[in-house]
């Protein structure tokens, strides 16, 4: 007999629920789903008939407990989730709509300054050179090996670095250089990006030079009147000319830009460690071939209108230390407290800090950064030129006193600090008064006592051949300044220096006509070599502060293991007071984070300013600072008034100050000095022969 439709449904349903009971635990005989139109053989009696109508029970079938698995998964699925409904709002969203909601919260935006001074009829005029920085321009392969099969002509360095997370041993390799030679290792081709887009974004949506070029378009500038003088950051300063003949093609350009643009000078604007460089090449270029690039003495007043260096690293930085010595800074330090021992262990045959010492070392050009000058420019044991030091009864056993002048703004409180000891093995070695301190002469403790099992470090650092009396004897030291601490890397590197030194010089001359200071190892040390004889050119000096940039470091001796890394930052040491500038082991200063003030500030206005015998022409010199202030709004991205290192190349400020002397502005036109800093002040405490 055919059953109506209502059937097969109430059946289905009866089917559905009956095994979902079982399912929980329940029997579904004892319950039935009532349904008046199915069908019955025979004649049931009262109870079944009651039974037949019985409504089942609502069960809670998620009364089960989800276990951590269950949360994890979930977890992982929620934020892919919102990942991918994130990626697709970006791609199909309106350009429109982000500047709305930014209107709408912030009110009407600013013009950028390209928009702003056009409007004012500034128009494109000098040809402008940009010279991009360490780590910030990008790098391509043209040779590796089989593991790297598939990237020819692909970045490995800058853009998404998918390579990294992909096969990152094998891009180790490929981005670390020889360490005997410092050029590529043997089998591997790695060069410089070149174009507008070799630096100006360092990755995706990270901007370095994009939001100058784009300000530098609204006033009228083409791509044929810009050149981006990339260059292979890794090399050292002459091994770019040697390998890649960087140095020949930036006069190459320069003078095909000059000649091109009808006899008007360029503008130069280097970042970072391209300041170190652009000084290497402004000797290199007048200095006679072969050794140099021919130009003649008067090459550069022919050819260049300004130099405006962007947070210039002039005299180095302390970061280099710390990350020569240890692979760490302020970040990396934190990381590692937090997480012990997990950047040390080998995941996945990755030992992620051994590795990363490794490739830095082999990097020649960070050499550069090194601190310069001594002790009298950074301060000795008793004394630094950001500080006042009063110390009126030292030998009557009483500590020296060290008031705040008021240069660090609101940075921190600088009572107590001596950023003269760039490297304190303890807190108490740091503030306690230089007669108190008893310290070993490490240079001549023998390394005899390797670590055990050392001969199975294969990863190049030279920390396993000291052994722990040597060890101890760096440790006992007690305290480093900026005169010692290149007899702490000769002594813990011994190899690396010698390649380091060979390349860069950190001292002050004492006569600059002697012919030593002709050799390229001096060319990038403003304190060892002359500016060109050019007296209508203009050098700038931009850069941020009201950052806490690292100024010195308390250490402490690792736990022995093999092939490890002795020295780190003691991060649990912090000052005496909330707003101290000793935080997690690192002493801050003024600055843009990456650089102190007293390296960006005091050639241009001490070192430079006048006729002095760095500056023999009368070079015109210019102080220019960009008080930093935070983004008003999670929308505004890196801000607009940053005066964070990198950050600062999107600083309207600056951009516009920037866009006016390309455009034909001198510094008097702009404004002259302008400082927030003391850094007058404290050039003078310098004292230094002019």
């Amino acid at each position: 007999m055919n059953k109506p439709l209502s059937f097969y449904r109430s059946y289905f349903l009866s089917k559905t629920m009956s095994f979902l009971r079982r399912r929980n635990g329940t029997d579904s005989s004892k319950t039935r789903i009532a349904d008046p139109n199915i069908e019955k053989d025979g004649a049931d009696d009262d109870d079944k008939k009651k039974d037949q109508y019985k409504i089942p029970q609502r069960r809670n079938y998620g009364s089960k407990k989800w276990s951590c698995w269950d949360n994890c998964c979930w977890f992982i699925g929620f934020i892919c989730s919102i990942w991918w409904f994130c990626l697709f709002l970006y791609n199909t969203m309106p350009d429109s709509i982000p500047q709305f909601v930014t209107m709408a919260i912030t009110g009407p935006l600013p013009d950028p300054p390209g928009v702003k001074l056009r409007k004012e009829g500034l128009t494109a005029n000098h040809p402008v050179v940009l010279v991009p920085g360490v780590v910030t321009g990008g790098l391509e392969l043209w040779e590796g090996r089989h593991c790297a099969e598939g990237l020819l002509g692909k970045r490995l360095w800058g853009g998404s670095f998918g390579e990294f997370y992909k096969r990152p041993l094998c891009w180790l390799e490929h981005i670390s250089l020889d360490n005997h030679t410092g050029f590529d290792p043997p089998g591997i081709r790695v060069r410089p990006v070149t174009g507008l887009v070799a630096a100006d974004y360092f990755a995706t949506g990270y901007f370095v030079w994009a939001v100058v070029i784009a300000n530098l378009a609204h006033i009228g500038y083409e791509e044929k009147s810009l050149y981006m003088a990339a260059y292979d950051w890794r090399l050292s300063f002459q091994n770019t000319e040697i390998r890649d003949q960087s140095l020949t093609r930036i006069k190459s350009n320069i003078e095909l830009l000059v000649a091109t643009h009808g006899g008007k000078k360029v503008v130069v604007l280097p970042h970072s460690m391209g300041v170190q460089y652009f000084l290497h090449f402004m000797k290199w270029v007048e200095t006679p071939a072969p050794r140099g690039g021919g130009g003649g003495p008067d090459w550069c007043a022919k050819h260049i209108k300004a130099i405006m260096n962007i947070g210039a690293p002039f005299l180095g930085s302390p970061k280099s230390i710390a990350l020569h010595f240890s692979i760490e800074v302020r970040d990396i330090a934190a990381l590692r407290a937090q997480a012990p021992g997990l950047l040390d262990k080998d995941v996945l045959g990755l030992q992620t800090f051994k590795h990363l010492m490794r490739m830095f070392r082999t990097w020649d050009a960070t050499f550069s950064m090194i601190p310069k000058g001594g002790e009298t420019i950074w301060g000795g044991l008793d004394w630094s030129p950001e500080t006042e030091t009063v110390n009126n009864s030292a030998k009557k056993g009483t500590d020296n006193s060290t008031r705040n002048t008021g240069g660090n703004g609101n940075i921190c409180d600088t009572e107590g600090v001596n950023y003269g000891r760039l490297i304190s093995f303890s807190k108490d070695w740091a503030e306690t008064h230089s007669s108190k301190i008893e310290r070993v002469d490490f240079k001549h403790v023998a390394k005899g006592d390797k670590l055990t099992n050392s001969s199975n470090c294969d990863i190049w650092l030279e920390y396993h051949e000291m052994g722990n009396r040597a060890i101890k004897a760096v440790a006992d030291h007690k305290v480093y300044t900026a005169g010692s601490i290149l007899d702490l890397l000769h002594y813990v590197a011994p190899k690396l220096m010698a390649r380091g030194a060979s390349h860069f010089s950190y001292g002050i001359a004492d006569d600059l006509d002697d012919p030593k200071y002709d050799q390229y190892k001096y060319w990038s040390n403003p304190l060892e070599t002359k500016l060109p004889n050019a007296p209508d050119m203009e050098i700038y000096s931009l850069y941020g502060v009201g950052l806490p940039t690292e100024r010195g470091y308390i250490y402490k001796v690792a736990p022995p293991s093999d092939c490890s890394i002795p020295f780190q930052i003691d991060t649990s040491v912090d000052g005496d007071s909330e707003d101290s500038c000793l935080k997690g082991g690192v002493f801050s200063g003024d600055g843009d984070e990456t650089v102190p003030i007293i390296s960006a500030g005091f050639m241009c206005a001490k070192g430079w300013r006048g006729k002095t015998r760095f500056n023999p022409s009368g070079i015109r010199t210019y102080n220019r600072e960009y008080k930093h202030a935070p983004p008003a709004n999670l929308l505004e991205g890196r801000g607009t008034q940053s005066g964070s290192h990198v950050d600062l190349l999107g600083n309207f400020a600056l951009i516009e100050d920037v866009l006016r002397v390309v455009a034909g502005a001198t510094g008097e036109d702009i404004g002259g000095d302008r400082v927030y800093s003391d850094i007058f002040k404290w050039s003078e405490r310098i004292n230094i022969k002019l």
